[in-house]
């Protein structure tokens, strides 16, 4: 099925134009927040006065991501330093405990639904249930597709999360002046996962030029012929070892005789390190033979490959910023008040435009941990080495 975004099909025949926009939009207007649209509270009443308790049910896809873990605890933290009321759940990857989850925190009391989707195309049904019990829901980071249920979503820019992994690589490598040919390697996030689409999306509009004229080389044959192809090279679950054995795989089968990896396109940071480790067993050392890798979210042991010569760098998405607007339009629902978005346009999720805060990630490299990551209090320099 075509992904869909603000009722246009995307990823077929190329049809990104008005993603590239979006994107420059909101470089050049910073997310002012003082140009925040406003919608609706969700669940003030019919007559618009009021609004409701603060009882919290956040439901997280997994504790095997390290991202996960601290986008849940750090809502929960400033939830409930607000005296509210908190059931964070995580489910392990699996769409039916996600859904008994809901489920569970919705018997429990939980006025207030946010919602990391594990496969954004299942939640329909339970969430429409929870709506008619006078819920209100936010997506988040993860559109929650095929559903009037969704009040609001807040996100990253995601396909500008891919954008700047392909723009990385064009400028690293020199393509844009004419250099290569170098041999690629493209990887894929996980089918189910919304964003996953526009994370390739956002880079192979960058790459897919360079793949035609030959100066990007894919020996495996993984090259989708156009981004609505993303999923079928694509790491369901996000596994770093489901990622090493794909790459395992490439690298046993297409370069056996002497070819070397120059560069692999890797979405987020879970897929590189399984990357990193499959490199590492073939032989592959940083500083003579080691391709460019990029990553996203800036987890500790990617930090760690950056500063070890292993990644090359990674699309950082400061989550405690994406934490504090969902805390920020919670309070705006619990206190009866319209809630802050800026974007009423963009995300279609099939059957509405949701409701939308969009924030902006950012490319972090070797030089920039210390000043970026760790000045920033995102990571404690002991953590990472330094």
């Amino acid at each position: 099925m075509p992904l869909r975004r603000a009722g246009r099909v995307l990823f077929e025949g190329f049809s990104m134009t008005r993603l590239k926009n979006v994107s420059a939009l909101f470089l050049g207007l910073g997310l002012a927040a003082g140009l925040a649209a406003c919608a609706p509270a969700g669940t003030t009443s019919s007559d618009g006065e009021g609004g409701v308790e603060c009882n919290v049910g956040i439901s997280m896809p997994t504790r095997s991501l390290e991202r996960w873990i601290n986008d849940g605890e750090g809502l929960k933290e400033k939830l409930e330093a607000r005296d509210c009321t908190v059931d964070l759940q995580y489910a392990d990857d699996k769409t039916d405990q996600q859904i008994s989850q809901i489920q569970n925190q919705v018997a429990g009391g939980a006025q207030i639904l946010v919602v990391a989707a594990i496969d954004g195309e299942t939640l329909g049904p339970v969430l429409e249930d929870a709506k008619e019990q006078g819920r209100t829901i936010i997506a988040y980071d993860r559109l929650i597709n095929g559903t009037e249920a969704v009040d609001y979503y807040a996100t990253f820019d995601n396909y500008l999360v891919g954008q700047l992994q392909g723009q990385f690589i064009e400028e690293q490598l020199g393509l844009a002046d004419g250099e290569g040919p170098y041999n690629l390697e493209p990887f894929a996030g996980s089918p189910d996962d919304n964003n996953a689409a526009f994370f390739f999306g956002g880079a192979w509009d960058v790459l897919q030029p360079y793949v035609e004229s030959g100066q990007l080389v894919v020996p495996s044959g993984k090259a989708p012929a156009t981004s609505e192809d993303w999923a079928s090279i694509g790491i369901l679950g996000w596994g770093s070892a489901d990622a090493q054995a794909e790459m395992d795989n490439r690298l046993q089968s297409f370069y056996t005789g002497g070819e070397k990896v120059d560069v692999v396109l890797s979405p987020n940071d879970s897929l590189a390190l399984g990357i990193e480790a499959s490199l590492e067993a073939a032989g592959y050392q940083p500083g003579t033979d080691w391709p460019l890798i990029t990553g996203q979210d800036g987890d500790v042991a990617n930090i760690k490959a950056m500063l070890g010569d292993r990644q090359s760098m990674t699309v950082w998405k400061d989550t405690r910023e994406l934490g504090a607007q969902v805390d920020t339009m919670i309070s705006q629902i619990v206190a009866g008040e319209e809630v802050g978005v800026n974007d009423t346009e963009t995300y279609d999720n099939e059957v509405k435009v949701v409701p939308t805060y969009i924030l902006e990630p950012q490319v972090v490299t070797k030089d920039q941990v210390e000043p970026v990551l760790v000045e920033s209090g995102f990571v404690d320099a002991s953590d990472v080495g330094l």
